[in-house]
This record gives C-alpha cells, sequence and structure tokens, in this order.
C-alpha cells in the first residue's frame, strides 16, 4: 500500500527506466515519487533532463521491474501528486484497485461521493500523474469498453496492462 502526502512541484529527481511498453521516466522529491510517465511515440517529457537518481525511484524502479516480470502486484512507494481535491480523491480510489481487478467510471464517482461525475471522474483518470502504480489502466467504462487512455502509446498500452493483469476487457 501507498501513501499520497501533500506535494512538492520541483522535479529534483529523475530516473528512466526500460519496460515492455517503452521507457518509462519517474521522478521524485526525493522522498515521494511525484510522477511517472510513459515513453509516448519515442519521446519521454524530461528527455532534455539529466538523470539524477535517489532511494526512493530506485525502489520505484526496482518495484516496476517486478510488476513488468510478474511477481509484483502491488506498490508500497511513497507518493507525492498535485491535483485538485477531487482529483486527489480519485486517485487515492484508483490506489485501492486491487491487481487484476477493474471498476468502471461510474463505481469511481459513487466511491468519491459523485455517482453522476462520470465525466469529471474520467478527466481525473485521465490527469493520473503516477500510472501504473497508480492504477488508472484498470477503470472501464461500464460495458468493460476501453474508452481510451493518456499514458505512452494511448489505447495499445492500456491493453498491455489489463492484458498482463488477466483484466477482462473489450
Amino acid at each position: 500500500m501507498h501513501t499520497i502526502t501533500s506535494p512538492s512541484t520541483e522535479v529534483a529527481y529523475l530516473l528512466r527506466v526500460p519496460s515492455p511498453i517503452g521507457r518509462i521516466e519517474l521522478t521524485s522529491d526525493g522522498e515521494h515519487v511525484t510522477g511517472l510517465a510513459i515513453e509516448s511515440s519515442g519521446v519521454l517529457p524530461h528527455d532534455q533532463q539529466h538523470e539524477r537518481s535517489c532511494a526512493v525511484l530506485d525502489n520505484a524502479s526496482t518495484q516496476l521491474a517486478q510488476y513488468f516480470a510478474g511477481t509484483r502486484r502491488s506498490f508500497e512507494l511513497p507518493l507525492s501528486t498535485v491535483g485538485t481535491e477531487f482529483q486527489r480523491s480519485v486517485w487515492f480510489e484508483l490506489g485501492q484497485l486491487p491487481f487484476g481487478a477493474a471498476v468502471s467510471y461510474a463505481d469511481i464517482g459513487r466511491a468519491t461521493g459523485r455517482p453522476s461525475a462520470g465525466r469529471a471522474v474520467g478527466g481525473a483518470v485521465g490527469a493520473n500523474p503516477i500510472p501504473i502504480i497508480v492504477p488508472c489502466h484498470r477503470v472501464l467504462a461500464s460495458n468493460q469498453r476501453i474508452t481510451g487512455y493518456s499514458g505512452g502509446e494511448g489505447v495499445p498500452t492500456k491493453v498491455w496492462l489489463l492484458n498482463h493483469e488477466g483484466i477482462l476487457h473489450k
């Protein structure tokens, strides 16, 4: 289990790691993971910045490698995110989703006390700054259809993650 704390906006530490879905860029304030980006069209957000790792990023890299190898089902990392109170409540709910389980946008809306806020939930899911670790890929439409994915190459990246976890989807 991980915790989400108040954020620091500066990217002080950066580590890039290979993965089956493309390079992954991890950022940290030195105490928390603050971001995870999946390569899109060969580009990462901080490609121009030199890597500077720290203990929390080294730990995150190890845990991600275990996840992709199929030997880790949950992450135990300190996280810090920047977002509205509503976004952070959605991200908290995402963090509660176990490996191999999917929910709908409506389920997340109900869990955050906003049952009719499907579009707002979708926006918050899409704005998740730490995908995979905060598993936004586990959210599907009510009919188990994939409606999109903002990480990596989009839907193909989400399909890979869902298949990796054995989550049924359309």
